[in-house]
C-alpha cells in the first residue's frame, strides 16, 4: 500500500496528486495481524498492563481471546460504521470494568486500572507502532504525508475509549520521543513472563493455532528489538535471524500481489462477526424486555 508516485503512462509527468492515505487504507491489511503478538508482548511489558492481563485474562484456557478481541475492536473503530464503533467501545468498556487493583505492597504487584488513560495510551501506541512497522517491512515506508495522516488517524484507538485527544502525541516526532521514554520504563517479572510464555506456547485451542505458532513465535520475536526480546528471555540466533529474513522476503514478494479482497478478508470476517453478535444481543434484550413486560 505504498504511495504510488509513478508517472502517468506515456507522458513522463507525475501522476495527479491524491489525498494522503489514512487509517482506512492501512488497517484492513490482514498482514498486520502478524504484528499482533509483538504488540501484546509490549503491552505486557508495561507492569500495570501486564499484571492486569495476568489477573483478568485466561490465556491458558482461551489463548486467542486477547488477540481476537483486539482485532475486533481495531477493525470496528478504524473500518466500521459509527454503530460498529459504538458497539465495540461498549464491549471493551464492559470488559474493562472489573480490571482494577490497588498496589499489593507485600507482593510488590503494581496498581492498575483498565480505564487509566495513560495505560490505554500505551496499548494504542503498541498497536500503531507494531502495525506500521509490519506495513513498512512488507510494503516499504510510506511517504511522509501519508505516514503523518495515518499516524493522526491511529489516535482513534485510544480516543474512542478514555484517552483524551490531547494525550496522543501530536506528531510522529513527538510519538518517537514518547516511545523512547516509555521503553525505558518497561520491565517484566515471573508473572508477566509466564503470561507471555502461555501466549506463545498455547496448550489448548484449535489444531491450526498450534501448527501456526512456530511461525508466529519467529515473527513476534523478530519484530522485537533485542532489548525487548531480552525482557521475555526469548531466544535469538543468527539462524533465527536468517529464517525471519526469509519469511519477510517471501511476504514482500507475495502479499502485495494478492487481490485486495483476499488481503482484507480478516477485516470483513471480524466486522461480520461483531455485527452478528450485536444482532444477537439486541434480540436477547428484546426477548427479555418482552418477557418482563408480560409479568
Amino acid at each position: 500500500m505504498a504511495h504510488d508516485e509513478s508517472p502517468v503512462a506515456g507522458t513522463g509527468r507525475p501522476a495527479q496528486a491524491r489525498p494522503a492515505l489514512g487509517i482506512r487504507d492501512l488497517a484492513p491489511e490482514g498482514i498486520l495481524i502478524l504484528a499482533g503478538g509483538r504488540a501484546i508482548l509490549l503491552q505486557l511489558a508495561n507492569p500495570a498492563v501486564g499484571h492486569g492481563v495476568a489477573r483478568h485474562s485466561d490465556f491458558a484456557a482461551r489463548p486467542l481471546d486477547r488477540l481476537t478481541g483486539t482485532l475486533a475492536y481495531v477493525y470496528a473503530v478504524t473500518c466500521g460504521t459509527p454503530i460498529d464503533r459504538a458497539a465495540a467501545v461498549r464491549r471493551v468498556s464492559l470488559a474493562h470494568r472489573p480490571v482494577h487493583s490497588s498496589r499489593n505492597v507485600p507482593d510488590g504487584d503494581p496498581a492498575y486500572n483498565a480505564f487509566d488513560p495513560a495505560l490505554q495510551l500505551w496499548v494504542a501506541a503498541t498497536l500503531y507502532e507494531s502495525a506500521t512497522r509490519m506495513h513498512d517491512l512488507v510494503f516499504g515506508p510510506l511517504p511522509d504525508d501519508d505516514a503523518e495522516a495515518v499516524y493522526r488517524d491511529y489516535a482513534v484507538l485510544g480516543t474512542a475509549l478514555q484517552v483524551p485527544a490531547g494525550l496522543w502525541p501530536p506528531t510522529r516526532q513527538a510519538f518517537a520521543e514518547y516511545w523512547r521514554n516509555a521503553g525505558r520504563t518497561l520491565s517484566t517479572d515471573a508473572t508477566t513472563r509466564a503470561v507471555a510464555d502461555t501466549l506463545l506456547h498455547p496448550r489448548t485451542g484449535p489444531v491450526w493455532l498450534r501448527l501456526a505458532m512456530p511461525l508466529a513465535r519467529l515473527v513476534t520475536a523478530g519484530l522485537l528489538e533485542p532489548g525487548e526480546r531480552a525482557l521475555f528471555e526469548l531466544p535469538w540466533s543468527p539462524g533465527r535471524q536468517r529464517r525471519f529474513t526469509g519469511v519477510l522476503t517471501l511476504l514482500r514478494a507475495v502479499y502485495p500481489r494478492l487481490p485486495r479482497r483476499l488481503r482484507h478478508a480478516p477485516m470483513r470476517h471480524y466486522l461480520r462477526a461483531a455485527r452478528a453478535r450485536s444482532a444477537a444481543e439486541r434480540s436477547e434484550s428484546e426477548r427479555l424486555g418482552a418477557a418482563s413486560g408480560e409479568i
